[in-house]
């Protein structure tokens, strides 16, 4: 009999804050599925600059908190409905939507974890079942909740030799398919957010595109190890990060530290140390955990950053290719993660691994809303 296949939407807004991705997603009774097609919905500068606020304390924040979630709601729902016009698919064809929400807080270490997100809202302007709070099971068990695509990634890309996918999202975080079965994951530190952020601040752009500004500084060595003096690179795994810890007043204590009152380097200088820190973090954390990977994926974001993936290049000895080439491409892996995570909830299926996220047991990801 051949394998019942279901579909399902993935939606993701991540640490980058750039826009709003949705993926629709096949996936058969083992697990085994596809993408289809994808949308993006761009972030309103306003709520982006609110959704960063809130990541700090502030006034009134359950009130402003509240209506970003609203607003949110609002946004994935026009996601969806430029997805499935896109691929001419009835709603009524979906088995539920799997939405993720915008973190805006993430500390494990005190058992709790706030992704801002309104899914019974959801459930309403779609006409489809919404099933979102992936991390919180998972913390309740004593783990981080983070990094939840691992499951997704082997799944996905395991073959059968050791190897890692690489998310370059705003955080950077890898996942280490071993030759044995083996799945562990952890977040290596930040990625976009900080290289954004830096843009942001000096060309007035979202980003650094390609890399091409960064290319035109020199890495600042005093810099580059007063940022991986951080005890937080340190840490074994399993550990998670976010804002959190790399904000951009953490960028600020480190210029503080590293120059004082003296005059700090050229503004393309910093962003090509922000990228030498994502490519020595990175780089790092495979050397140790990995030794044996015989070939790297990469997805996210930073996929699109030619000058951090050449030079990614240069400092592991594997080679690299992006997820693209595997079935999957680059900017649809994390959204595709969340729809699949949504048939996991469905299938009874843990996702969320002890290995992982450090948890006393495996858990089944999510909570149900009903359309």
């Amino acid at each position: 009999m051949a394998a019942a296949v279901k579909a399902y939407v993935g939606i993701m807004s991540g640490t980058s804050l750039d826009a709003i991705d949705a993926v629709l997603f096949e996936c058969d009774d083992s697990g085994r599925g596809r993408a289809l097609a994808a949308a993006a919905v761009a972030l309103p500068p306003s709520l982006r600059e609110e959704l960063l606020a809130l990541n700090t304390p502030g006034p009134d924040e359950l009130h402003r908190s509240a209506l970003a979630a609203t607003q949110l709601a609002q946004l994935y729902a026009q996601a969806v409905e430029a997805l499935l016009a896109r691929a001419g698919r009835p709603a009524d064809t979906i088995a539920a939507i799997g939405v993720h929400g915008q973190t805006v807080r993430h500390r494990p270490d005190m058992g709790y974890t706030i992704q801002l997100n309104a899914p019974a809202r959801l459930a309403e302007l779609t006409g489809i079942d919404v099933i979102a709070d992936f991390r919180s099971r998972d913390i309740a068990a004593g783990g981080q909740g983070a990094p939840l695509v691992p499951a997704f990634h082997a799944a996905q890309f395991a073959a059968g030799h050791s190897r890692v996918v690489l998310n370059l999202g705003g955080i950077a975080n890898v996942t280490l398919l071993g030759a044995d079965g083996s799945v562990r994951g952890f977040d290596t530190g930040p990625a976009n957010m900080l290289l954004d952020a830096w843009a942001r601040r000096h060309l007035g752009r979202p980003f650094d595109d390609q890399g091409a500004w960064a290319a035109t500084g020199t890495v600042v060595p005093r810099l580059l190890g007063h940022m991986l003096a951080d005890p937080w690179f340190a840490l074994a795994p399993p550990k998670s990060t976010g804002r959190d810890d790399f904000s951009e007043d953490w960028l600020q204590r480190q210029l503080t530290a590293t120059f004082g009152n003296a005059a700090p380097p050229a503004a393309a200088d910093v962003q090509a140390t922000l990228l030498e820190l994502t490519v020595h973090s990175v780089a790092h954390a495979i050397a140790r955990y990995a030794p044996d990977a015989q070939d790297v994926l990469i997805c996210g974001g930073g996929a699109r950053n030619a000058a951090l993936v050449a030079a990614l290049g240069r400092a592991l000895p594997c080679p690299l290719t992006l997820t693209d080439a595997h079935g999957l491409p680059s900017q649809w892996v994390e959204a595709a993660a969340f729809a699949w995570l949504a048939w996991c909830h469905d299938a009874g299926r843990p996702a969320a691994l002890p290995a992982v996220t450090g948890a006393r047991r495996a858990t089944v990801p999510g909570c149900r809303y009903p359309a």
